[in-house]
């Protein structure tokens, strides 16, 4: 089986060195990453500045680009074959409930996705790598199981998995959930730099406001790998009807 790796942390996180090492011993992989940590970048793609790849001494190739650059290339010329899956990380701190919206973890593997390959992000909850190798150990077990029930190399899906930061023996089974909502934002943060200009930083994301039974947030709580299977159409099916009744009406008061 050949993997394709990448993450949006960069090429030389501790997450993503760790699960080459443990996907090592049971398939052949290759790392296309970022150059540079580009988290919250979700699925950007560089269309108006050139990308470059250089390789590092231990192997890794890198882009100076987004994670969704880093597999589009790779699939569309640079590896010169097809992959049987795509897997994205470890992050360095949980893609749960909204954040996956903004997430360049999930963004690389939803790359895969839309190509038609299987593939999955994958983090840590906490931020630290505390416990680093239980995690891609638990990657490369998840894997080989999925393997082994021949999930691989058929139709393409997409997971989003959440990793606890404890030993190996004290991690729960994967659990499969939907995502949990959060509140709103923190606020912007203000400095002032030293020209005198405004400086903007985006605030920390809010606390979970639906972290009910069912939902990643309580998964995670309770210490369970958590498994969130994900769909790209974002269309609102329930309301459809409703908007079409809604711009015939809006249609007819305008006389058109």
């Amino acid at each position: 089986m050949k993997i394709l790796i990448s993450n949006d942390d960069g090429f030389r996180a501790d997450g993503i060195v760790a699960l080459h090492a443990a996907l090592q011993a049971i398939a052949d992989v290759e790392v296309v990453a970022p150059e540079h940590n580009n988290s919250a970048k979700s699925n950007a793609l560089t269309l108006h500045t050139p990308l470059y790849v250089n390789r590092a001494e231990n192997g890794f190739r890198y882009v100076n680009g987004t994670p969704a650059d880093c597999v589009h290339i790779a699939l569309t010329g640079l590896l010169g074959y097809r992959p049987d899956l795509v897997i994205s990380g470890i992050n360095n701190g949980a893609n749960m409930g909204d954040d996956t919206l903004y997430s360049g973890t999930v963004g690389a593997a939803m790359e895969g996705y839309l190509f038609g390959i299987p593939a999955i992000a994958v983090s840590q909850i906490d931020k630290g790598w505390a416990h680093l190798d239980a995690a891609a150990n638990t990657v490369a077990r998840m894997v080989q199981q999925m393997m082994d029930q021949s999930l691989i190399g058929t139709l393409p899906w997409l997971l989003n998995v959440n990793i606890p930061n404890l030993p190996l023996d004290q991690i729960k089974p994967p659990k499969v959930c939907r995502l949990g909502r959060r509140h709103a934002a923190e606020p912007v943060i203000t400095q002032v730099d030293p020209r005198g200009q405004t400086m903007y930083w985006i605030g920390a994301a809010g606390a979970a406001m639906d972290d009910s039974a069912g939902t990643d947030f309580h998964a995670a709580d309770l210490g369970h790998v958590v498994v969130t299977p994900l769909k790209v159409d974002l269309t609102e099916h329930d309301h459809l009807q409703a908007w079409s009744q809604t711009c015939a009406r809006l249609w007819q008061q305008d006389g058109a």
